[in-house]
């Protein structure tokens, strides 16, 4: 009959209508999704609005500052000068304290180890020195040392360690076996030396296990002691 589509004319039509739903879908849903993305666009938008006007009502109103004060130059922190004369001055105060002319052996208690005891120390101190019976807080070695880097050395120890409140110290100042003439060079001075020192109320000669005659083993003064010193 004529005017009616034929077989293959129906088929085409199918074919073609599918093909028309698939891309009307994939056209939907790209649709949708750049409406999802303009919307988190603008929720984005407007969170930021509302941060920068939430600042500008905490900060009140505000002027741009010219261009010319636009930056300002801080000038650098001054660079806090060395205390070299500071510190010439305390090594000659440490010099001029302690006398190698002093004579202490007038001084010395003439017992087997001349010991010393400043005025008001009673004999037992000495005794219990001898003993062991105070702990060795801090020590130095005076061992290599010319007399006068010795002579610095023992003063600073016996300052630094009066400050952190120690009380018992020993000096190792050596026999002399290594000495021209075998002599004990530094022995005598630092003897001299600690008894120019207020803040040394006493000292004796170590045990063996302590160094023998090669070591002293010195109380400080505490705290009241040493104030009391300072003031007579």
């Amino acid at each position: 009959m004529k005017g009616l589509p034929s077989a293959a004319g129906k088929v085409n039509s199918f074919r073609e209508l599918k093909t028309l739903g698939r891309e009307l879908a994939a056209v939907r849903q790209r649709a949708v999704q750049e409406a999802r993305q303009a919307q988190t666009q603008r929720a984005a938008a407007r969170e930021q609005q509302s941060d920068a006007d939430l600042f500008a009502r905490a900060a009140g109103p505000v002027r741009p500052l010219r261009a010319a004060h636009a930056r300002v130059l801080h000038a650098p922190a001054p660079t806090p000068p060395l205390a070299r004369q500071r510190q010439r001055d305390e090594q000659d105060a440490l010099r001029q304290a302690l006398s190698d002319a002093f004579d202490p052996v007038t001084l010395l208690h003439a017992d087997e180890h001349l010991s010393f005891r400043r005025p008001g120390i009673g004999p037992d101190v000495a005794a219990k020195l001898r003993r062991g019976e105070w702990n060795i807080q801090r020590e130095i070695d005076l061992h290599g040392l010319r007399v006068d880097q010795a002579r610095e050395a023992l003063s600073a120890f016996v300052q630094d360690a009066r400050r952190a409140g120690l009380r018992c110290v020993r000096v190792v100042h050596g026999k002399g076996l290594g000495s021209p003439g075998r002599a004990p060079v530094l022995k005598g001075k630092v003897h001299g030396w600690l008894i120019q020192k207020k803040e040394v109320l006493a000292f004796v000669q170590a045990g063996p296990p302590q160094g023998g005659a090669g070591a002293l083993l010195v109380l400080l003064a505490g705290a009241a002691q040493a104030k009391a010193a300072q003031g007579a």
